[in-house]
């Protein structure tokens, strides 16, 4: 399956949302399983976290200032509210993440209509 594969005009936000989710998903549940007794406030575990929070964070970054494709056709102030809305419904619900990308997805596809 590659970002090319279907015409859909949704394809392209249900592909990026695929390709942001899946990685940090899968890699946190493998961490789930594989942390089993090790101390939460480790100097490594912490450094873990750190550096796996730098690295969403660049990507995301990255879709709201640098995007590619059919995300490049939708303007800058659009895509920072849809960062920034679905940031503020994450730290609103308690940290969940499902939530986060549902507002922000629901900011930019809501944008998207209403501008075109």
């Amino acid at each position: 399956m590659f970002y090319d594969s279907f015409d859909y005009w949704w394809w392209p936000y249900a592909f990026i949302t695929l390709a942001g989710v899946l990685p940090t998903a899968i890699w946190r549940w493998a961490g789930v399983f594989a942390i089993g007794n090790i101390d939460e406030t480790s100097q490594w575990l912490t450094l873990v976290r750190c550096i796996a929070t730098a690295l969403v964070a660049a990507v995301i970054s990255q879709l709201v200032f640098f995007p590619t494709g059919a995300l490049e056709q939708v303007p800058l102030w659009l895509r920072a509210s849809a960062a920034l809305g679905g940031f503020g419904a994450f730290l609103f619900a308690n940290n969940r993440l499902l939530v986060c990308m549902l507002v922000g997805q629901t900011i930019l596809l809501g944008g998207i209509l209403a501008i075109s």
